[in-house]
């Protein structure tokens, strides 16, 4: 899935969220084929100037390919919150991302509201489906079903 455009990182993993069983909001993370060092949740903006840092984890170690979960909003073995959750609001779109430290490779993002973290259930996986032709959109699908198409982008 490396793919390059531009003066962006090339992008090697797929962002996902999902929630626990008692409905608290996990990140996931799908690393294609290198590593990622951490997540970044931030409020989703076409306004650069109006982009916000609403939570920021580092892994113990850099991921390395295959699947990561962990709680956003919760302490979580091997992750440290560099900037801890801050509350999230109704009718704002948030957006995760993965990175590295070295700007080596990123993952790409997955945008979502609390409306759509109330429609998600354990085992399912909120991302964005890249098609064939390049558009983007919003796909929900079993765990087993995006560790298995989403580094294919699809």
């Amino acid at each position: 899935m490396a793919t390059i455009s531009g003066c962006t990182v090339p992008v090697d993993a797929v962002a996902g969220i999902s929630v626990t069983g008692d409905g608290h909001l996990l990140g996931v993370m799908l690393v294609c084929g290198h590593h990622i060092d951490g997540a970044t949740l931030y409020v989703d903006s076409d306004d650069v100037d109006k982009t916000v840092k609403v939570g920021s984890w580092t892994a113990a170690h850099p991921l390395a390919p295959g699947l990561a979960t962990w709680p956003l909003d919760s302490p979580a073995a091997g992750w440290t919150a560099t900037r801890s959750l801050t509350p999230l609001t109704t009718k704002t779109t948030y957006a995760l991302y993965g990175w590295t430290k070295d700007n080596s490779w990123s993952s790409g993002s997955v945008s979502f509201t609390l409306s759509d973290q109330d429609r998600l259930t354990p085992g399912k996986v909120r991302y964005t489906k890249i098609s064939d032709d390049g558009e983007e959109s919003a796909a929900t699908v079993s765990i087993a079903e995006f560790k298995a198409r989403a580094c294919q982008n699809g």
